[in-house]
């Protein structure tokens, strides 16, 4: 309470939440309450916050659009901090887009086309902030977020302002150096190059066609529970165990792309990770496969 006081006191009552249902925050809609729930606007509010938490030693924890995490049904202790907010996006000289951590991706793909800057395209469609695309080195259709970074303006634990540029990124399969080094990501700059708006959009288009027909789209999840294993497919593994359509509790295994587990009404969080583990075991007594999860786990 003394933090939450604090922070109200500061930022309003519109930017700070008490006890706040985090399936109101992420895509697969499940999940306990944070204990505190924070919407800085700004880098400033957003140190300001931090170093409230750690002057009262309380944990903090942060997000951005929620798409890639799981909170267990006991919630999260602390301070959650959502970049939400934090969503600007601007023209910069040249062929360069300056956004904020919490812009969403597609946002910036769109706004990219608008201004007939290709590199994008494969965006369109991915529901994360840019902000954990750069951590998770997101991406689709032959496109990732190494092949447009630029630079980072990072937060790291000693709560100082760094830039960060492509060679420190460290960048790999579904991870970058920020995700090591536990710094915040506050804002990004990707170099794209000049090309044709109805060409881009064309693009741009057939990515958000395939994604409509090939993944859930209509129903919640976290895109894609599992990381692709060497030389196999998370998802064909799981079909061709007998698992599509495979349901505990609210939780199912997508019968439109068995990578994907669904909150097919009114899962809990202990559903998913009963139907994560269940999924496990089976391909790995079949295939001798041992399924990493891509969604982040997080809380009690």
């Amino acid at each position: 309470m003394e933090i939450f006081k604090a922070l109200h006191q500061k930022l309003g009552a519109n930017q700070v939440l008490l006890s706040e249902p985090m399936k109101n925050h992420t895509t697969f809609k499940v999940g306990g309450s944070a204990d505190v729930f924070v919407m800085p606007q700004s880098t400033e509010e957003l140190l300001l916050v931090l170093r409230a938490c750690k002057d009262s030693q309380t944990p903090h924890f942060i997000i951005g659009n929620g798409s890639n995490l799981l909170v267990r049904d006991g919630g999260i202790r602390g301070v959650v901090i959502s970049l939400s907010a934090m969503n600007e996006i601007r023209l910069l000289d040249g062929s360069k887009i300056h956004a904020q951590a919490g812009a969403l991706m597609p946002d910036i793909s769109r706004f990219a086309c608008e201004h007939s800057l290709s590199g994008l395209e494969f965006a369109e469609g991915i529901p994360g902030s840019i902000g954990g695309g750069v951590v998770m080195n997101a991406g689709a259709y032959g496109g990732e977020m190494k092949d447009v970074f630029s630079t980072a303006q990072v937060i790291d634990k000693d709560y100082r302002m760094r830039d960060i540029n492509l060679k420190t990124m460290n960048f790999a399969y579904r991870s970058s150096s920020v995700q090591e080094k536990g710094y915040i990501v506050c804002g990004i700059t990707v170099q794209l190059s000049e090309g044709n708006k109805t060409e881009i959009a064309a693009s741009m288009s057939d990515y958000r066609t395939r994604r409509q027909d090939k993944q859930p789209l209509s129903v919640p999840s976290a895109g894609s529970t599992f990381k692709r294993p060497m030389g196999h497919y998370a998802g064909k593994l799981i079909m061709d165990t007998g698992l599509r359509g495979f349901s505990i509790g609210g939780a199912q295994v997508s019968e439109k792309h068995c990578g994907f587990i669904v909150n097919a009404g009114n899962a809990t969080a202990d559903d998913v990770l009963a139907l994560i583990g269940y999924v496990q075991g089976a391909v790995y007594a079949q295939f001798g496969v041992m399924l990493e999860t891509e969604v982040k786990v997080v809380g009690e």
